[in-house]
């Protein structure tokens, strides 16, 4: 079986306590307080319900399930660090630094899934929580899905020996490296600082401090046929390395980021990433600041098989 780097399958989780959360605000630089958390919610929710609507246009197949009053999890918006879903039918929930955060994992989402996916098996990595080891999803991991290579950069949330589990388990190749923004600070999940799709890789190489390091992801994302499109510290804090690769339902292909992440980007590197996809974008910039997350966080993939009898 080919693996896709990209499905036209995504799961997304409305919320309904969303905002600024102190558990993982320590780690991630992202983020910063509005002073009105109701009001927070309030305008994430019609972010939210807007992005769905954005997606749904360019015929994205997005499933919508609720997030529940109790446990409260600010940060459910993001779903792709506790869980992935792969082609071979197999499910992995992952190991969350937060503790309300790893209240997020809820297996009554992945059993509904069960109407229209084919779910082989379920490898559950959420033990390593009690040595403090934590591999946070395709936050921690940019997954090249056509080649198996797993970009991480390390960090306290991406541990190397539990990645290097998955990769085991899963067949990829880990390429690992430190990375921190323009103040020396640990960039916390390697899907800020960089982006991969079929054809492109969008990356800010200047956040990879040792020059080996950075020759070393540059060679692989060479070696596998990506145009590297270049991104600066400034864009990257503005989210533009925070973006995903998906197809419409017709098997077009789209590159989906936010508003804020879009007008960074120059109009010279819209054009390169033109050649590879529609550029689709909306304004989640109440998401952004409160959560420190962005479009693609919010995104989690569904490669599962699709059950031919739903």
């Amino acid at each position: 079986m080919t693996n896709n780097q990209s499905t036209s399958n995504i799961l997304m989780i409305r919320p309904v306590s969303f905002g600024f959360n102190e558990q993982t605000a320590a780690s991630n630089a992202f983020q910063n307080r509005d002073a009105d958390q109701q009001a927070v919610q309030d305008k994430a929710l019609a972010e939210f319900d807007r992005f769905v609507n954005t997606l749904r246009t360019a015929s994205v197949n997005v499933t919508v399930v609720d997030d529940t009053p109790e446990p409260h999890t600010p940060d459910s918006i993001f779903p792709n660090n506790w869980v992935s879903f792969h082609d071979d039918g197999t499910v992995y929930l992952y190991p969350m630094q937060a503790e309300n955060r790893r209240l997020e994992r809820r297996e009554d989402i992945i059993t509904d899934l069960e109407d229209k996916f084919k779910i082989g098996h379920i490898i559950d990595l959420s033990r390593f929580e009690a040595d403090h080891r934590f591999l946070e999803g395709t936050g921690s991991m940019v997954l090249d899905r056509e080649n198996k290579i797993a970009y991480a950069c390390l960090s306290p949330r991406t541990d190397k020996e539990v990645l290097e589990l998955f990769c085991e388990q899963t067949g990829y190749q880990a390429v690992s490296f430190d990375a921190a923004d323009e103040h020396g600070k640990a960039i916390y999940h390697t899907n800020v600082l960089m982006c991969i799709g079929s054809g492109f890789a969008v990356i800010c190489v200047d956040s990879i401090p040792n020059p080996h390091e950075r020759i070393v992801v540059l060679e692989s994302l060479k070696s596998t046929q990506k145009e590297v499109i270049e991104i600066s510290f400034a864009q990257m804090n503005q989210f533009a390395g925070n973006m995903l690769e998906v197809k419409s339902e017709a098997g077009e292909t789209l590159i989906v980021m936010s508003k804020n992440a879009f007008n960074a980007l120059s109009s010279g590197q819209k054009t390169v990433l033109e050649k590879y996809g529609k550029l689709v974008y909306a304004d989640i910039n109440t998401i952004e600041t409160n959560g420190g997350g962005s479009a693609r966080c919010m995104m989690a993939e569904v490669h599962l098989p699709v059950n031919l009898n739903s």
